[in-house]
């Protein structure tokens, strides 16, 4: 199979020679080192055989004083196909045009959906997705890998819980999952509101049901702030208690942070490497760089083409490599504090509901042990502290 390749692509032409002493002919030809394939003797002063376009010159320079004729049939393989192809010169440039459009169409951007979101996050994500370069026309190697568009996703908008991409052919498929915020019903059934934490009541504003404490008292988990029964005697009637009750509510946190942090940063410096891939073979387009860093960070995306919807066994791939070093990073004792105080307000931030503010902090103790700051911070936080209580008929 190999050899029939390699025949093809140096072209043959098959030929026939008429004549007397065609044995020493074809001896003499062997010595020249010409080669002949197919051999076939047709009669007593015939052969039919193939030989080489580049053994052409050769064979006619032997055969001038042997009294043999040489004629030429079949001609087939590299040479002859680029010939014919150079007199249709037009229709192949042609060919090869449409071809090239059809590829760069079939990777290209053309539809972006987005599923699961309402009109306004979809509106946001659109946004987010224009200024990341992922737009209708683009071309899809330029554009980044899905996970890291998930990632940015999911950091630039802080209401998605999930996102997921899904490239298609040329669509680019978003299923998004919003964080869920419940909604605030109004109570319609009898109620009252209790305190849902420990803390030093600091303003309250009722617009129904009767207040049971006022501003500085200190209530207790479960405690009953307003109640839903108001009136005397035949007065009397139960509503839905509505209002809020701000309070003064403490949290203790614990922080470490070490005094010496190591890491790798990267320094700017990097460069690019390109490839096309063909049934797994690599085949370098711009990768003259030669240049190692003694650490580096290396990304490769790899990109596959497409023919209309169809994955072809081609693809693109681009390795960045980003010079890296190692950095220690060293804090003093009142720097660790200081990082030590932010990082546990941060955390706390995270987990109390978005209307309450901290009004202050204070390190209760510190220590380093183990190369470590260790912090123990007492936090006063300004907090919606009421909580809804359903009236059991017969209370």
């Amino acid at each position: 199979m190999k050899n029939d390749w390699i025949s093809y692509l140096k072209g043959t032409v098959r030929v026939s020679i008429t004549g007397k002493g065609i044995e020493r002919l074809m001896n003499q030809f062997i010595r020249n080192g010409i080669s002949f394939r197919n051999v076939k003797k047709m009669d007593e002063q015939t052969i039919m055989a193939e030989i080489f376009v580049e053994d052409i010159s050769a064979i006619r320079t032997t055969m001038r004083k042997s009294g043999c004729k040489l004629f030429f049939h079949q001609k087939k393989g590299g040479p002859f196909l680029l010939k014919k192809m150079w007199r249709n010169s037009g229709f192949v440039l042609g060919l090869i045009a449409f071809l090239c459009v059809i590829l760069v169409l079939s990777n290209m951007v053309w539809k972006i959906d987005v599923k699961g979101a309402t009109p306004y996050m979809s509106y946001r994500i659109m946004k987010e997705l224009d200024a990341m370069g992922v737009q209708k026309g683009k071309l899809k190697f330029v554009l980044d890998d899905p996970d890291t568009i998930q990632r940015k996703l999911t950091e630039k908008i802080q209401d998605l819980t999930w996102v997921g991409v899904e490239v298609k052919g040329t669509a680019y498929h978003f299923q998004v999952v919003e964080k869920n915020i419940p909604k605030v019903v109004e109570q319609t059934s009898p109620g009252n509101i209790i305190a849902k934490k420990k803390a030093v009541v600091t303003y309250m504003f009722v617009e129904k049901g009767q207040p049971l404490v006022k501003v500085h008292d200190f209530v207790q988990k479960g405690q009953l702030l307003v109640s839903g029964v108001i009136g005397k005697n035949e007065t009397q009637k139960v509503v839905a208690s509505k209002g809020a009750v701000y309070g003064e509510v403490w949290y203790k946190a614990e922080v470490s942070i070490p005094l010496d942090t190591s890491f790798q940063v990267l320094t700017g410096k990097s460069y690019n490497k390109h490839y096309l891939q063909i049934f797994g073979w690599k085949m370098p387009v711009w990768a003259f760089n030669k240049e190692t860093y003694a650490s580096q960070k290396v990304d490769d995306v790899v990109q596959p083409v497409y023919f209309f919807k169809w994955k072809m066994p081609l693809s693109y791939e681009k390795i960045s490599t980003h010079q890296s070093e190692h950095t220690v990073r060293h804090y003093s004792r009142t720097e660790a504090v200081k990082k030590g105080i932010e990082t546990g307000r941060k955390e706390l931030e995270s987990k109390i509901d978005k209307d309450a503010k901290i009004k202050g902090e204070k390190v209760l103790h510190q220590s380093i042990e183990n190369g470590k700051v260790k912090l123990v911070i007492h936090y006063q936080v300004i907090e919606n502290i009421a909580m809804t209580q359903p009236i059991i008929q017969g209370d």
